[in-house]
């Protein structure tokens, strides 16, 4: 096995040569790519099909799906929100300045990738022999996390990236910052919708792969299925004649996790990893948060260079000088160097996940650099906060209907993805619209602000504070707490659906034939009818119909049964109708009574 033939993409998927890459929004449609991309929609859809997404034109979808496409195409493209040179995937190990004596072999990064319940972070648990998994809600990972750990007195640092679909940008960044990728399948379910699109990441990002076939344990495991299900998608295992290293494990038993992390040090081994210790850090922020009581905190995978205490740092339009560094055990450490995780604190403000990150000369060095960054995404369009002046001048300015949101959560990784994932519900008649999106506990500021414009507080994986609530129920501002991201994005969805116009369908509930006219001095003219299907109520809604087109719409407003008064007739009787309004009867004249349905 070889770098090249471990890492080469088929034909159909190698990125283009172009010196500037299209950028492409976070959110986009069907149709709206077709355009940017040059192609017909037509073409997109077939593309998105055989990655096994199905969409239509109108049908929104997110950048990571939109670069699938792209990368079929030979486009190399950019996300918007990574504009200015900040793409995770621009960090180098090292640069020309670095000589051979400057450059030291660094751990390998590898990134965990599968499908949900797949056993990612069981397996990783397994590895560093701790009890990750048991803390996570719902048994999903929330975000992503950083380890490292050390096999054979080599060290190595892991990334494990959620399972959930609604963290599909999370993944795609965690295989752009990774050295090699192990995607892990159970090997009792088999390739599922995240294996595929776990693949296409890994493809796209052109690491090194390794397949971990986990829950080796169960008897239905059939690795067999699952070596002829991957070359459905052109990974081809060695047994199958291909290049693509393949593991049995069971994160349960510990079985084949020696040869797994043996098969990660030969790919590691292959690749020579390398980076200069030496010179000015760079890293990549793949966590941030906000601490009640320690301020913003931002986990960094260090690429190159050596992280210290007291460096000053910018992060885009964030700086700050580091007043505490913690490794991936949370013990305080004084630096961290190539392919280290490590825990900062020290910035001025929560840093967005996918970040780059990089030591400066000084504070003023660092400031001036945010400055700039700041003044480029203003001057863009993009903004870095919100305030009420700007919530009032945007009302209203919509003919869309808008459910307007304000989103907390624990950390930005998690807010990204919901975001996103919220974002992805947009049609041509709604849209949820975040009005500000933030790490931390619900306060006074988030009630006031929803108060004001009218949004709803969704709380991921935060509390609310005493005061914040107290507030909340006197302005009715409703906070929505959840734990679990599959339901906050069934909570939100459902509350979109009732902003769409209601459609209705007519249900014919009985016919009637008038057979005769009778005239009334007190309530005009009365049709004598049959009913010939159905029942006829009182107060339904009924349309007259003369050789079929529609004469009137209205009301009934009497039933009778010879001179009683009734509330329904039902078919084989005769009976007397009186609509509201109306006094143009004809024999032979059809009666249609029915009630209305929603369909939407």
């Amino acid at each position: 096995m070889t770098s090249s033939q471990t890492t080469q993409p088929s034909e159909t998927t190698q990125p283009s040569e172009t010196t500037q890459p299209l950028v492409l929004p976070e959110i986009l449609t069907v149709n709206e790519l077709g355009d940017l991309l040059d192609v017909s929609p037509v073409e997109v859809i077939k593309r998105l099909m055989t990655h096994g997404i199905m969409a239509s034109l109108n049908d929104a979808i997110s950048f990571e799906t939109a670069s699938l496409v792209a990368v079929d195409l030979e486009v190399e493209v950019a996300s918007s929100a990574n504009a200015g040179g900040l793409v995770t995937a621009d960090i180098d190990d090292h640069s020309d300045d670095d000589t051979d004596e400057t450059l030291e072999v660094r751990p390998p990064i590898i990134t965990i990738l599968g499908h949900v319940d797949h056993g990612k972070t069981s397996l990783l648990d397994a590895i560093r022999e701790s009890d990750v998994a048991e803390g996570e809600f719902g048994g999903i990972t929330q975000h992503i996390g950083a380890y490292q750990i050390e096999h054979n007195s080599l060290p190595m640092t892991f990334l494990d990236t959620p399972g959930h679909a609604a963290f599909t940008a999370m993944r795609a960044r965690g295989a752009q910052i990774t050295d090699i990728a192990v995607i892990v399948v159970a090997a009792n379910d088999g390739v599922m919708p995240q294996t595929i699109e776990a693949i296409n990441h890994v493809r796209a990002a052109e690491v090194p792969l390794i397949i971990a076939a986990n829950k080796m344990d169960l008897p239905e495991a059939d690795p067999e299925r699952v070596k002829r299900e991957l070359t459905e998608h052109n990974v081809v295992v060695e047994d199958f004649g291909g290049d693509v290293l393949f593991i049995p494990v069971s994160a349960t038993t510990g079985d084949g996790l020696p040869a797994l992390l043996d098969a990660i040090m030969l790919v590691a081994e292959i690749e020579e990893l390398k980076a200069n210790p030496q010179r000015s850090a760079i890293g990549v922020v793949v966590e941030a948060e906000l601490d009640q009581r320690r301020g913003p905190i931002a986990t960094v995978l260090v690429k190159t260079g050596t992280l210290r205490l007291g460096d000053a740092v910018v992060a885009g339009h964030i700086s700050g000088k580091i007043k505490a560094l913690f490794d991936d055990h949370g013990e305080p450490v004084t630096e961290g160097g190539p392919s280290r995780p490590v825990r900062i604190l020290g910035l001025e403000s929560v840093p967005s996940v996918g970040e780059r990150i990089e030591a400066a000369e000084d504070d003023r060095q660092a400031r001036q650099k945010a400055e700039e960054e700041k003044k480029r995404l203003e001057s863009s369009g993009l903004r870095t906060g919100i305030s009420l002046d700007t919530l009032y001048n945007e009302q209203g300015t919509s003919v869309v209907k808008e459910l307007l949101l304000i989103l907390k959560a624990d950390v930005e990784g998690s807010a990204e993805a919901i975001k996103g994932a919220i974002e992805s519900f947009k049609t041509s008649e709604v849209k949820p619209k975040f009005i500000h999106v933030a790490t931390g506990g619900v306060n006074d500021s988030d009630v006031m602000l929803a108060e004001a414009s009218g949004a709803i507080i969704l709380a991921f994986n935060v509390a609310s504070e005493p005061t914040a609530l107290k507030k909340a129920d006197a302005e009715s501002v409703e906070i929505r707490n959840y734990t679990i991201i599959y339901q906050l994005l069934e909570s939100v969805e459902q509350a979109l659906q009732g902003l769409y116009d209601p459609i209705y369908k007519n249900v014919v509930d009985g016919l009637a034939e008038v057979r005769k006219v009778f005239r009334s001095s007190k309530v005009g003219q009365i049709a004598g009818c049959y009913v010939l299907e159905g029942k006829l109520a009182r107060n339904a809604r009924a349309r007259v119909l003369r050789e079929g087109t529609e004469i009137i719409d209205s009301e009934c407003e009497g039933l009778r049964r010879f001179q009683d008064d009734v509330r329904e007739v039902s078919e084989g009787f005769e009976c007397g109708v009186i609509l509201k309004d109306y006094n143009s009867w004809e024999e032979n004249d059809k009666i249609e009574f029915y009630h209305q349905e929603r369909t939407n």
